[in-house]
């Protein structure tokens, strides 16, 4: 960013609450952060900066960035909640050496809703003119893509299981999670908020988003910052849903006492606690993992919270976090390096933290899971890729640890077709 950031505007303002937020947002490129019907959704863009590092916090503080926006806002919010007043929406790569940049985007306009009440903010630059009020856009024709092998073969991924469990048995790491990928292509005229739509409804417990052509249902937050209290939840550790109620239970009582699912779980918390802790107090775990149930698989959960304990943003935690052990490995720099000299492909933002931060620096971002990534139109046609990985550790077996990718790929396959 430049040494003056913009001087924005800002006006929060309390309307009844919309049915459908979806309809409020560009159907090209939806913004969007949506879990169980409530969330917000924005359109267009008043500022938008990015850096190949804005979020990955090398040349660039993110949250020292964000606060200088912040400062220099007029700020008259109404409604004073979760998600008002001035709001970015944001997403950064799973790794810094990513060909794809970080992103904060700042809505011209954001309408939102929450526990049964609605607002709508707009946003304009100093010298600009009030944006119009937003109004809704009916949903364009239904559209469907299909995925095929990306750069990661099944047969592929095996060998790399199988590489990553040479460097768990050299000792170069402890865990390291291996990702394979799957392409596409879809219409150029594609509503892409009907793959959000999809995914919201047939998976209503994760956090529905949509933010520069990244769209994905994540059960796994990252990390929340409410008012001075910080909260995450780690998941490690997965098992497909049983096909009915008894294998559906045996499965959750495998997943439970699986030591190879238990220790692939600790890894994750550990990192997550350690990360945490330089800027909070009073940090807690649960005592043991639980079983969280989703539409096609069982995870182990973890929740953890604390009180910060300086003047640490979102963003700044963001930074402090990811990558987590839950989505690269034990130790970090090391799952890394494996992670490069395996996978054929670059991640992008796959994996990478997704969500949004407010004038208080305040916010709520994911791991982005679950989720595709949209390219620009070539060819006549809307290019994307999908991804889906699974955590290896001692004793893994490359057979199931592709199945445990297929399992992961049903949500984002089937919301395509």
């Amino acid at each position: 960013m430049s040494s003056a950031p913009p001087r924005l505007v800002v006006e929060t303002r309390e309307t009844a609450p919309v049915e459908d937020l979806l309809l409020s947002t560009d159907p090209a490129a939806p913004l969007v952060w949506q879990r169980r019907g409530d969330g917000f959704a924005g359109r267009g863009a008043v500022v938008a900066f990015e850096r190949q590092d804005a979020l990955a916090g090398h040349r660039l503080n993110p949250g020292e960035a964000w606060r200088r926006v912040a400062a220099s806002a007029r700020v008259d919010d109404a409604v004073r909640l979760p998600g008002t007043g001035l709001v970015a929406f944001g997403s950064a790569p799973f790794d810094p050496s990513s060909a794809a940049p970080a992103r904060l985007t700042v809505p011209r306009t954001i309408v939102g809703r929450a526990g049964g009440r609605g607002w709508v903010t707009r946003i304009r630059r100093e010298d600009e003119d009030w944006p119009p009020h937003p109004h809704p856009h009916p949903y364009g024709p239904h559209w469907s893509a299909t995925l095929g092998p990306g750069a990661q073969s099944p047969a592929g991924y095996q060998d790399a299981v199988r590489g990553a469990l040479a460097a768990i048995a050299t000792g170069e790491v402890s865990k390291v999670v291996m990702a394979r990928d799957l392409t596409g292509r879809a219409p150029t005229d594609a509503d892409l908020r009907r793959l959000v739509r999809t995914l919201a409804s047939d998976y209503p417990d994760t956090w529905a988003f949509a933010v520069d052509g990244l769209i994905g249902a994540s059960p796994e937050t990252l990390v929340t910052v409410r008012g001075g209290t910080v909260t995450a939840r780690v998941l490690a550790g997965t098992i497909p849903r049983g096909a009915d109620p008894d294998a559906d239970t045996a499965a959750s009582l495998t997943l439970a006492t699986s030591a190879k699912d238990q220790d692939e779980h600790q890894f994750a918390v550990r990192s997550v606690l350690a990360a945490l802790a330089p800027h909070t107090r009073a940090l807690a775990a649960g005592e043991a993992p639980f079983a969280l149930k989703l539409p096609n698989v069982w995870h182990l959960a973890t929740d953890v919270e604390g009180e910060l304990a300086d003047a640490a943003s979102a963003l700044d935690l963001v930074v402090a976090l990811h990558p987590t052990a839950a989505v690269a490995g034990t130790p970090t720099a090391a799952a890394m390096d494996v992670i490069r000299r395996l996978e054929p492909f670059d991640r992008g933002r796959y994996a990478g933290p997704v969500g949004w931060i407010d004038a208080a620096g305040d916010g709520e971002w994911a791991i982005a899971l679950r989720c595709a990534q949209f390219g620009d139109a070539t060819d006549g046609a809307l290019p994307l890729t999908a991804y889906a990985g699974a955590g290896i550790v001692a004793g893994s077996d490359p057979e199931s640890e592709l199945l445990e990718t297929r399992v992961k790929f049903r949500p984002i396959v089937d919301a395509l077709a």
